[in-house]
């Protein structure tokens, strides 16, 4: 058995879920799992139908880039994957869908307000967007400077509290501390992406919630005085 079974399960899983929620149309998406101690993460090799898919397809690289385990070539967007593990700790895994609605902010090159509660339970504000990539960042290490993007669009945000990002003219990366959180993000992010997108054409104008309602809503989720939800001994 290899000594990477469990991050190829874990993030074969993951995968699996992208199209079931309908995050994911033909082969778009990809999910990655990191797993610190062993400074490795396994990813969804390029261009594979999903419903082929299997744990031993799962590619193993280390934090280097170099492909460690598996004989099929890697995703094409590994390099931003393997950007934000280096740059955001405590992240575990990475979500990258083509999903409707998010892409749709990140066409439009807007962030996702958070204009109403089911947001915030999810995103501590609204989820940038980056700004557009230089045509020398383009035509240099393309997917790793998406990354950096992503990476610098953070500079002053938390993206253990808004662990989202739609990048200006791609599509949304999504995490978190393991791939089914990671995916479930990746999924709130597209439902108040849907959300957002309807509010703002019935009223153009509509603010975000007020900074009371965002704390209220995030807080009791989220953080050292959260009570939402049951304990983790039940």
């Amino acid at each position: 058995m290899s000594s990477y079974t469990h991050i190829k399960e874990e993030c074969h899983e993951a995968n699996l879920a992208l199209p079931r929620l309908k995050l994911a149309d033909l082969t778009f998406g990809n999910v990655s799992v990191f797993d610190p101690a062993l400074g490795v993460f396994g990813i969804k090799p390029s261009g594979v139908d999903y419903s082929k898919l299997t744990p031993d397809d799962i590619v193993i690289l280390d934090l280097e880039g170099k492909q460690v385990e598996g004989g099929l070539r890697y995703s094409s967007d590994t390099p931003t994957h393997r950007c934000l593990y280096r740059a955001f700790n405590g992240v575990r895994a990475v979500v990258h869908t083509h999903s409707r609605n998010a892409v749709a902010f990140a066409q439009a090159g807007k962030g996702i307000p958070c204009l109403g509660t089911t947001h915030a339970d999810f995103f501590y504000g609204e989820v940038p967007v980056t700004r557009p990539m230089t045509p020398g960042e383009i035509a240099s290490s393309y997917e790793w400077e998406t990354g950096n993007v992503i990476v610098e669009r953070f500079k002053e945000l938390d993206p253990l509290q808004i662990p989202a990002v739609v990048v200006h003219g791609h599509g949304p990366f999504a995490w978190g501390p393991g791939g089914a959180k990671a995916v479930e993000n990746a999924f709130a992010l597209e439902i108040v992406a849907e959300m957002a997108r309807k509010a703002l054409q019935l009223n153009p104008g509509a603010p975000p919630i007020s900074r009371a309602l965002l704390d209220k809503h995030f807080l009791r989720k989220h953080g050292a005085t959260a009570y939402y939800g049951q304990s983790s001994s039940l």
